[in-house]
């Protein structure tokens, strides 16, 4: 075991990484260096005076799997099972999601009567597309588009609409340019297994949960839900962990970005503005691209991999309404790319979380609160640049949309907006082959530097969480 870890970046994935190598036992020095004045990275809450809770981040967490379960422990062990707010599956929020096309909100097809009979915005039933799955044979490469995969498996429409929507609601990406392989590897290892991605996800894969299940994550198996918040908003989650892992003998230091990365005589050497420190072992929670800026010379043909991991910025506007009424009931919509390219969707968080709207206002009417997302993949071409966009712009053009969409004619009685520059990793065409050779590099160089995080293997908070825990478990040599 190393004797000094070094964590670099304090977001989820750098606390999950703190949180895993202090539990273990002799547990190796840690030190956690985070370049800006807080930690958490994207989980961002804001509270208002009235209790309202606004994320400009992650705004829930999924039950489902081995991650999801993990998860939930963690979240157990730091005593925040109290806080959880649960949507269970037959909630609106989690039966319903719509797109806008056209001019109107269209509910997504569900249940049966959705594959019998078409459903508008889709001109036939989708029995004809899983029908389409399961004759058509698999495919051969090692890689393709999201919306090629889609198109060859189940047809033009769910393509252009359906797979073309979720990857901007998701990625905030363009399937057209993201990997099939990279961002949907169930759906991908389904049809590979067999043939089938509608058969290969009804047979399974055999995912088991390793240990025993926490008592967290057997009620949220037995009142079957579908996602979870958190009562003070998902930064509280971060808040927790730093709590957590301070006391038990984690280094945390803020306003410490890192300049230079280089392995000299078997140790790490990380240049900071005001100091140097060494390390046996470096784990990278930061995004690649900033890492590879920070490594040295003779590093390049990583740094050049991790270059190309690139970035969409996202513009999210955060809206609250006094006395207002949504037409519709559920999670919120998505927007094709052919609609509007600029406006990714609209998330109804009153409708998922009502808890977190907080005491009504002067009018003594129940609030209602709604998230915009702009721009994604489409930002620079729309809107310009991210560094540089007037929030005056992006709330102009979100209220737009909650009228023209919603029919929310009034002024919000509160707006927020935040550009979130480069905030969620594109896995493009060949992100897995990219991977394999930054693991080559680090096998052949025998680099003690651990990757973790969004920028590799999934951008979810479970993902982040799960890929935290399997590094360290790699350091320590077994499970944490």
């Amino acid at each position: 075991m190393p004797r000094t870890v070094a964590v670099v970046g304090g977001g989820i994935s750098g606390l999950a990484a703190c949180y895993h190598l202090v539990r273990a036992p002799n547990p190796p020095k840690v030190v956690l260096l985070e370049a800006s004045g807080r930690f958490g990275g994207w989980l961002q809450s804001s509270r208002t005076p009235e209790g309202a809770v606004f994320e400009h981040g992650p705004r829930g967490v999924r039950p489902a799997g081995a991650a999801g379960a993990e998860t939930l422990h963690m979240v157990s062990e730091l005593g925040l099972a109290g806080d959880i707010l649960a949507v269970p599956k037959g909630h609106p929020a989690a039966r319903n999601r719509f797109l806008y096309l056209g001019g109107t909100l269209h509910p997504l097809p569900s249940g049966l009567g959705g594959l019998l009979r078409a459903v508008p915005p889709f001109s036939r039933a989708l029995l004809w597309s899983a029908l389409r799955d399961l004759l058509t044979p698999a495919g051969t490469g090692p890689d393709e588009s999201a919306h090629a995969f889609a198109r060859r498996r189940f047809g033009p429409e769910v393509a252009e609409l359906a797979v073309d929507s979720l990857c901007r609601g998701v990625f905030a990406g363009d399937s057209r340019a993201l990997s099939a392989r990279s961002c949907f590897p169930a759906l991908f290892r389904a049809e590979r297994r067999r043939g089938s991605v509608l058969l290969g996800m009804a047979l399974g894969h055999g995912e088991r949960r390793a240990g025993p299940e926490v008592a967290l994550a057997r009620r949220a198996r037995a009142e079957r839900w579908s996602q979870w918040s958190l009562r003070g908003g998902m930064e509280s989650l971060a808040t927790a962990l730093v709590a957590f892992v301070s006391p038990r003998g984690a280094e945390l230091r803020c306003h410490a970005p890192l300049r230079h990365l280089c392995h000299r005589r078997g140790r790490w050497q990380l240049t900071l503005p005001d100091r140097t420190i060494t390390a046996d072992h470096v784990i990278s929670a930061l995004p690649a691209s900033a890492l590879a800026q920070a490594l040295a010379p003779e590093a390049e043909p990583l740094a050049r991999e991790l270059r190309a991991i690139r970035a969409a910025s996202v513009a999210v506007v955060n809206l609250q309404y006094e006395g207002a009424t949504l037409p519709v009931t559920g999670f919120g919509h998505l927007v094709p790319s052919s609609e509007d390219p600029a406006l990714l969707g609209i998330v109804y968080d009153s409708v998922a979380f009502p808890e977190l709207d907080g005491t009504p206002g002067t009018t003594g009417t129940p609030s209602l609160r709604l998230t915009v997302m702009l721009g994604g993949a489409w930002f620079r071409d729309i809107f310009g640049d991210p560094s540089a966009v007037a929030p005056e712009l992006l709330l102009r053009r979100a209220r737009e949309a909650v009228r023209e969409h919603l029919g929310l004619p009034g002024t919000p009685a509160r707006a927020m907006v935040r550009v979130q520059q480069d905030c969620i990793p594109q896995y493009t065409l060949g992100h897995w082959e990219r991977l394999e050779r930054i693991q080559r590099f680090l096998e052949e160089q025998e680099l003690p530097l651990s990757l973790i995080g969004a920028s590799y293997s999934g951008v979810s908070v479970n993902d982040c969480i799960s890929s935290a825990k399997a590094a360290v478990g790699r350091i320590l040599g077994f499970p944490p």
